[in-house]
Parts: structure tokens; sequence; C-alpha cells
């Protein structure tokens, strides 16, 4: 069965890929997109270029604490945060290119954690709390963006099924979901103020985050995914920009189904649904800020993150090499004839 899921779900995300590109180009059929894209980035203000950049740092900054928030709630203080730093840049660089991000981000978390001592039970509560993490931030911003703009929800109205849009236009139905989405946050932060009890699952034992975890969680999360969402927002144009509340929800649900196709790199189902879900503004300059969105987040910190797996695998096999060299000479010396 896990032989057949190896191959099932590569086929799922590329299907999606598949689909997703079709209906990008019955979208844009008949454009002279090229041009139009050129002109969409040089109409980018260098000052929001700029912007950008430094969203993708806060974004990347933000990941680098998911996996630190995760050392202190396994306890572990004896790594370097320049380690864990590189560590979780490789991770996310490499998994949110190439799909399926909990299975690819888990082995090399696992190369990275295990060389400093971590065992294989200690780096999947890791990779488990990374990704509850990322779970927290999509909920709370989620819930808090409804409440603020429910008519943002309407946007999606396009993706779902004819009986769902009257609810979803409906701003009553947003402050449902928002308010269910916080509370959902706020009974997690209860269960950390009330000390819940730890769970053993085969023979591992898994502790309800403490408070100052779990507020470490609610800053870091909403900052990786405003810094993601920060990159296209100051690439948009002016015109039919619909605010950053906006777009940061349509992010998030862009981003959500991106990573539920398993697409790698949500090629193409990233680009459809926010597409689809921002109808008033220029369709050209949405996609030149999703392409620089893609620029910045994927495409360069893969190109950074190659090099970084290749020192550190470098430096792996000069250890490996010194360390049985040394066994050699050890065996090689004649023994003490006292």
């Amino acid at each position: 069965m896990k032989r057949n899921l190896d191959y099932i779900w590569p086929a799922v995300g590329f299907c999606a890929v598949g689909v997703s590109f079709w209906l990008l180009y019955r979208e844009f059929a008949g454009q002279q997109l090229g041009p139009q894209l050129i002109a969409a980035f040089r109409a980018i203000p260098a000052t929001h270029y700029a912007l950008a950049v430094l969203s993708t740092l806060l974004a990347y900054a933000a990941l680098a604490a998911y996996d630190r928030i995760a050392l202190i709630h396994l306890g572990v203080k004896n790594i370097s945060w320049r380690f864990v730093a590189a560590c979780s840049f490789t991770t996310y660089a490499l998994s949110h290119n190439i799909g399926a991000s909990v299975v690819s981000g888990a082995a090399v978390r696992y190369r990275g954690y295990t060389s400093k001592g971590l065992s294989a039970g200690q780096v999947a509560i890791l990779v488990a709390f990374c990704s509850l993490t990322f779970m927290l931030g999509e909920v709370l911003l989620g819930g808090v963006g409804l409440l603020i703009k429910p008519h943002a929800l309407a946007r999606i109205g396009g993706l779902m099924p004819e009986f769902l849009r009257p609810w979803l236009a409906d701003p009553r139905s947003a402050h449902l979901i928002g308010a269910g989405l916080v509370g959902a946050v706020a009974l997690y932060v209860a269960g950390s103020v009330l000390h819940l009890p730890s769970l053993t699952i085969s023979g591992v034992r898994i502790e309800y985050p403490r408070l100052p975890v779990v507020a470490r969680q609610l800053l870091a999360a909403p900052a990786e995914l405003i810094g993601a969402a920060g990159i296209i927002y100051f690439a948009l144009p002016e015109a039919g920009n619909p605010g950053f509340v906006v777009v940061l929800l349509v992010f998030i649900f862009s981003f959500s189904a991106a990573l539920a196709s398993n697409a790698p790199g949500g090629l193409g189902v990233l680009e459809l649904v926010f597409l689809k879900s921002m109808p008033g503004a220029p369709q050209d300059g949405v996609l030149a800020a999703l392409l620089l969105f893609r620029l910045f987040y994927l495409l360069i910190p893969l190109g950074l993150a190659v090099f970084v797996v290749l020192g550190f695998e470098k430096r792996r096999l000069s250890e490996a090499i010194v360390h049985h060299q040394q066994i050699a000479d050890d065996k090689r010396e004649p023994a003490d004839p006292k």
C-alpha cells in the first residue's frame, strides 16, 4: 500500500498542475501576455520591490522561528540559532518547490537534526509541531481577517459550487466562520492555560505546549503569512487593489489550495485560485505580482538552498573521512609492550 502511495501522490500533484495550466490557458487565450507582463513589472515602483524583499526576509525569519519554537518545546537547547536557521531555510526552500511539504520537509530535517543528536521520534514531533504552528497562523489570521473584511469571502464564490455562492456572499456567514476560527485558536490557548496532560503514542511522549511556547507560535505564524502575502501585495497594481487584509485572506486560501493539491510548488494552482479571487484587478498585473512572489519566495531560496545542502553534505563527508581515517590509524598502531 505504501509503495502505491509513493506513486499516487506525485501523480495527483502533476495532474493538479496540468489542470491548472489548462484553465489558465483558457483564462488568457488570445492575449499577448509577454508585452503586458513586461509592462506590469516595469510599473512596480522600486520602493515596492524593496518592500517585497523585506517581506521575503520577514517570512523566512518567521519560518526559522518555527523550528526554534519546536526545539524549545522539545527542551533542546544545544543547537545554535545559525544551524536552526540554515536547516529551516533549506527545509522550506526545498519543500515549497518540491511539493508534499510534510514528507520532503521531514526528510531534510531528519538529515539535519539527527546530525545534532535528535532522535527520529523528536524529529517527527518537530515536523508535526511546525505544521501545527503554520495551521495556527492560517486559522488565526483567517478568522480575524473575515471578521474585519467579511465581504472577502465572496471572492472565492466563483471557485465553489453554485448552491454555495449566496451563502458565501452573506457577510453573516463570514462572521460566523471568522468567529469559529478565532474560537478554535482560543481553545488551543485554553488547553495550554489548563495544563492538559501529555499523551504517549508508540512510546513517544507528546507534551501539550506551555503558554510561553504557544505565545511564540501565535507571533511567528502570522508573521510568516503576513510576510509572504506582503510580497504579492506590494507588487500588485494600485488599480483594483482591495487592500492588505483582503490580499492576505486571498493568499491564505490560494496557498492552502496549492498545498492541498500536492502540486510541486503549487505551480498553476496558486495562480489560478488567486486570479479567480481578484476579479477587480488587472489580470496581467496580478499575474506579474504572483510571478514576483514565485521568484522571491520560491525560486531564489531554492537556488540558495542547493548551496547550503552541498556545503552541509561536503562537511559531513569530510567528517566521515576523518573519522574512518582515525579508526584505520588506531588499528595500525602497535600494541603497547607493557
